[in-house]
Parts: structure tokens; sequence; C-alpha cells
């Protein structure tokens, strides 16, 4: 199914429609765009007020953005290194793992026909 042909969206809703849009490829750089561009906005609009912070580095234009670029990027960091300690083997439950049955090959789907 092709979501970028009109024709195969007539049978949503409105609501799916709207939704359509964002699985489109082209629509990517927009997004990003648009998301970068409030992200700079609301930046540049700390820098417009006097702020009373309970401690002095709050006070600083802009380091809520700034802390919660740095911290969302080290929960990221931290994630992948305790990955490292608590990941299983790939068949770490053996035999009695769902997805170890083996499937008649003549019942499953062959894809689009």
């Amino acid at each position: 199914m092709k979501l970028d042909d009109p024709n195969e969206t007539k049978k949503y809703s409105s609501l799916g429609k709207i939704l359509c849009w964002f699985t489109q490829t082209k629509n990517a750089n927009k997004l990003f765009i648009g998301l970068g561009t409030l992200c700079l906005l609301l930046f540049l609009a700390d820098f417009t007020y006097h702020k009373h912070g309970h401690f002095p580095i709050e006070e600083f234009a802009g380091f809520y953005g700034v802390y919660g670029f740095v911290m969302f990027t080290a929960l990221i960091l931290v994630a992948k290194a305790l990955r490292l300690f608590i990941k299983r083997p790939e068949d770490y439950y053996g035999n009695k793992a769902i997805d170890t049955e083996e499937f008649p090959t003549d019942q499953l789907e062959q894809g689009s026909k």
C-alpha cells in the first residue's frame, strides 16, 4: 500500500488522512525543520524575561533547554551502557520461547499477491 497516493487514502477517515501525512517520506524534513524551529524559538524566548531561580545557575538564559538536552543525551548513553550488562543471549529461553515454533511453510503468507 502506498500512502503517498491520494487514491489509497480515500478509504480512511479525516483523522486517518491527516496521520497518513506523517508517514510520507517527503514530509520527514518538514517535520524535522519545524521541530527545530520550534525549539530555537522557545530557546530564544527564554532571553526575554528575568527569572528568579532557586539556585543561581537557574537564572542563566537557556539553562533549562541546555540542561534538558544534556540530561536526555546522558540518559541515552547510560541506557546503552546498561544494555551491555543486562542483555540476554538470543537463545536465552531456549525451546520454550514462542518464536522457536516451526510453522509449515505452505501456511505462511507469502506477501501481497
